[in-house]
């Protein structure tokens, strides 16, 4: 996973929802400029949640590793910021 203790997710496909395989990640929008605040987002006993700044949608998928995502690349990397 990434060098995040989190997992950091962005959305620079512009989709509506992404899968992932943990419950607790970071959203960070998409890349800069595009991007908002790293926002903590913790699911809980859901299986989805909504990121209050850019409206992804973004569901447990648990046969998914800690940084994977469907569709895939959704992965933040801070060395291509």
């Amino acid at each position: 996973m990434a060098e995040h203790a989190v997992a950091h997710f962005q959305n620079d496909l512009g989709v509506s929802k992404i899968a992932i395989g943990v419950k607790e990640f970071m959203c960070c929008g998409a890349s800069a400029p595009h991007d908002h605040p790293h926002v903590f987002l913790d699911m809980g006993n859901d299986g989805e949640i909504i990121c209050p700044y850019c409206s992804t949608l973004y569901k447990h998928e648990a046969k998914l590793g800690p940084s994977d995502s469907k569709p895939a690349g959704c992965l933040y990397d801070e060395n291509k910021a």
